[in-house]
């Protein structure tokens, strides 16, 4: 995916991780019934933000991590019919490690 957003400062473009929409017993839940889930790979990621003296801070994410950010967090924007998140870097509270 080409990505078409360039995030500015210290802001990070997500795209939510599909969910398990079926149970352990194989019982399918309907769209409807599932909560959006709080996970996300990281698909772009700003410059990083500068400081009072005006030094660049690098963000510690870079593009294909895999977080967990919270519920309420960023601003959801469709681009080209994919549903993404733009975030703060501080929004995220952490790096899914594998």
């Amino acid at each position: 995916m080409t990505m078409k957003l360039r995030p500015l400062h210290d802001r990070v473009i997500v795209k939510r991780l599909e969910e398990e929409r079926k149970t352990a017993s194989g019982i399918v839940i309907p769209d409807t019934a599932t909560e959006k889930p709080d996970q996300g790979e990281v698909l772009a990621v700003g410059p990083g933000k500068r400081d009072d003296s005006g030094k660049v801070h690098a963000p510690d994410l870079k593009v294909g991590d895999k977080v967990l950010f919270g519920k309420y967090a960023g601003q959801t924007v469709k681009v080209d019919g994919d549903e993404l998140m733009v975030m703060r870097e501080e929004d995220i509270m952490a790096v899914v490690q594998k």
